[in-house]
């Protein structure tokens, strides 16, 4: 079976015309034991006639394949987010099968909204009680019991990641679903550090960001922000002194790299901060719980994190991102 429709039109042609040209042989060969005369036919120009019947027959054949190059295009559009709907006028017998196309994108946009709608409810359903336990916490403290205190601040704050968590989460995939629009890196990093210095800045760090701003990564500006936040507040816990954030463009790859000068990562921790399937609160204490967030981030957008050794002396985290 051929796969290519253009090698199968082809095909068919090509024996759709040897056919042919058996059936027309006979013929002439009838036609010229009735009628002699025939034989004294121009045989010069009947090749050039039958040169430029070709000719147009291979013209038609390019002609009725452009609609489905065009196709290609507008589909490759949709998936990178340039588009909503698969657009253009198409043959008669293409055009159902573009319809039912689009109906079926409307109808999964439709259900991706939905979803993350309900997803953002809950979340944020669930705020509400979590401040209230923030609270109790303080009356408890206040009250002369400051080990429930403590207690219940711990589970209080780990609930608030999980629900961030799981919210950056449906909002990924949503726009993974749907098609992200480019989003300029350096903007986003920009205003990251401007904030990360001001929360760090009894520490002194220092936070150089070498990207370029034509860099775009097809990733909605809200789950970048995720991503580079949880970096920068990891690198800014752990650096001593100074940390380093670049990015360069890889293939059809954006690739961002965050070194910083403090002690590091264990190999083992590294492991267990991006192995496939650990849970958020499965994380070992002081690994930088954002490390996970980052990861699962990254590969809803068909990326990835890895962690290494810094030429500055620390961790390096290097994250690859779909490019615009």
């Amino acid at each position: 079976m051929l796969r290519s429709l253009r090698s199968t039109l082809i095909l068919a042609s090509l024996l759709w015309t040897a056919g042919l040209l058996m059936l027309m042989h006979m013929l002439s060969l009838m036609l010229m034991h009735v009628f002699p005369a025939m034989r004294t036919f121009h045989k010069i120009g009947a090749i050039l006639a039958g040169l430029s019947v070709m000719a147009a027959g291979l013209l038609g054949l390019r002609q009725g394949l452009m609609p489905f190059r065009r196709l290609r295009e507008r589909l490759m559009a949709v998936r990178m987010g340039e588009d909503r709907r698969v657009e253009g006028v198409y043959p008669s017998e293409v055009q159902p099968l573009i319809d039912d196309l689009n109906a079926l994108l409307e109808d999964r946009e439709k259900a991706v909204k939905r979803a993350f709608a309900t997803a953002g409810d809950l979340a944020h359903g669930l705020k509400t009680p979590l401040a209230l336990l923030a609270q109790e916490a303080d009356r408890a403290g206040a009250a002369g019991n400051p080990e429930l205190a403590e207690s219940i601040v711990q589970q209080v704050e780990r609930m608030s990641r999980q629900v961030n968590y799981h919210l950056a989460r449906a909002r990924a995939a949503a726009s993974g679903a749907a098609g992200a629009a480019p989003c300029p890196v350096a903007s986003c990093a920009d205003a990251l550090v401007r904030t990360v210095l001001k929360l760090y800045a009894g520490r002194a760090i220092e936070i150089s960001s070498n990207i370029a701003s034509d860099l775009c990564a097809r990733v909605q500006r809200e789950d970048l922000d995720e991503m580079l936040g949880n970096l920068l507040d990891n690198a800014c816990k752990w650096a001593n002194s100074r940390i380093v954030m670049e990015a360069s463009r890889i293939d059809t790859l954006l690739v961002l790299t965050l070194d910083d000068d403090g002690p590091g990562l264990a190999h083992d921790l590294r492991t267990v901060v991006l192995e496939r399937g650990v849970r958020i609160d499965e994380a070992a204490p002081g690994s930088g719980l954002g490390l996970a967030i980052v990861r699962d981030l990254a590969e809803l957008y068909g990326g990835s994190i890895s962690l290494d050794d810094s030429p500055l002396g620390g961790l390096r985290a290097r994250i690859s991102l779909p490019a615009s």
